[in-house]
């Protein structure tokens, strides 16, 4: 079974060669240009930049679009570690332009990010400190470039953990923060998951899978959760629906770069790359997230939280929630969705940020 986590960013699905068919194709090729036709931005007041900027010593890569400059902008920090979500905003994103402007930007060891680099040269950086200053230094950067108080700050998957540290360290520079797929106990999120994934394999009588998954039991148990055990335990929630609600698979979203305007072959094969470079940097890190311990946020806080999520299992972010105080918080539950709210349900998105976050983002005055 070709198997995927966004929080692991394990692409299995043959990317590379992919990315080779679709550049060699003449109708993939037609079938981009409509989508960079129907996606260009020819509002007066539009925005529809990307652009290198220097952020944490290197250059990183910034996409940024909306069709009126004078909405509130959305910083947008992808998951993965390396899953970036510049090359699938135009399966999306489009209705959110239309109020609010939308910044992406490639982290520092993916995609069109890492090709800008000496990667030697980011290999050594590769911690979640400096990724959450790359986030703080973003969202400066993008405050000064386009004239913006503060920004509202989006964290998907692995994203959530940057975010929610920026907003912790830099809470001035943001109106609201949310969390889609939030990571709130990254050891919790490991046995829930795993104890959906044996749940429905028994309920199917899935053998194959039983017997996998019994060959890390018990997990995460008090064992280090290493790269070998991680795949193994994701593997089977995600097929029975626990990244794509209904879905075994999320082909959707990995090969969205094929049709992207934002990306060439190179690009989309730097994922992969990215993928290799990141995970085994971080993931120590990584598995001893838990900020059930944070009890007091300081700005407003909305999560979405997908019904059928065992990629970040819900429960324990409902159970943080319940304790945390902040001055404004909201759950928002997405009935029929798994992890991928954006794709599964983006109308309830949209019409979420419009209630809970546009009235949040109020831009001071001019003197």
């Amino acid at each position: 079974m070709k198997s995927v986590w966004l929080g692991l960013a394990a692409l299995c699905i043959g990317t590379s060669a992919l990315a080779q068919n679709c550049a060699d194709s003449q109708p993939c090729q037609r079938a981009r240009a409509m989508v960079e036709d129907l996606t260009h931005i020819v509002a007066p007041e539009g925005v529809q930049d990307t652009y290198k900027a220097t952020i944490g010593g290197i250059e990183q890569w910034i996409n940024v679009r909306g069709q009126d400059k004078a909405n509130p902008m959305i910083l947008f920090v992808h998951g993965g570690p390396a899953s970036p979500l510049m090359p699938t905003t135009w399966q999306w994103q489009r209705p959110i332009e239309e109020y609010f402007t939308v910044a992406h930007y490639d982290q520092r060891a993916v995609g069109k990010t890492l090709r800008a680099n000496d990667k030697q040269a980011i290999e050594g950086t590769l911690r979640i400190d400096r990724f959450v200053d790359d986030a703080i230094e973003v969202a400066e950067h993008l405050r000064a470039k386009y004239h913006k108080d503060k920004l509202i700050i989006i964290g998907h998957s692995w994203g959530t953990i940057v975010s929610t540290r920026a907003v912790l360290k830099r809470p001035d520079l943001f109106h609201a923060y949310v969390g889609i797929g939030q990571i709130a106990n990254m050891r919790e999120n490991e046995r829930i998951s795993y104890d959906f994934g044996v749940e429905q394999a028994k309920l199917h009588n899935n053998t194959e899978a039983l017997k996998e998954m019994a060959t890390i039991a018990p997990y995460p148990g008090d064992q280090p959760i290493t790269r070998e055990r991680i795949i193994v335990a994701r593997k089977w929630p995600q097929y029975y629906g626990g990244l794509s609600a209904y879905k075994n698979d999320s082909v959707y979203f990995f090969r969205a770069p094929m049709l992207s305007p934002e990306y060439n072959q190179s690009d989309w094969e730097a994922i992969d790359e990215g993928n290799q470079l990141t995970l085994g940097a971080v993931l120590q890190e990584w598995t001893e997230v838990d900020f059930t311990k944070v009890k007091k946020f300081p700005i407003p806080v909305v999560m979405f939280l997908g019904r059928h999520d065992y990629t970040t299992p819900t429960e324990p972010v409902v159970k943080w929630m319940a304790q945390l105080k902040a001055p404004y918080k909201q759950s928002v539950w997405f009935e029929h969705s798994a992890h991928m709210m954006p794709w599964e349900e983006p109308g309830k998105v949209l019409v979420s940020l419009l209630n809970y976050l546009r009235p949040l983002a109020k831009e001071r005055k001019a003197p």
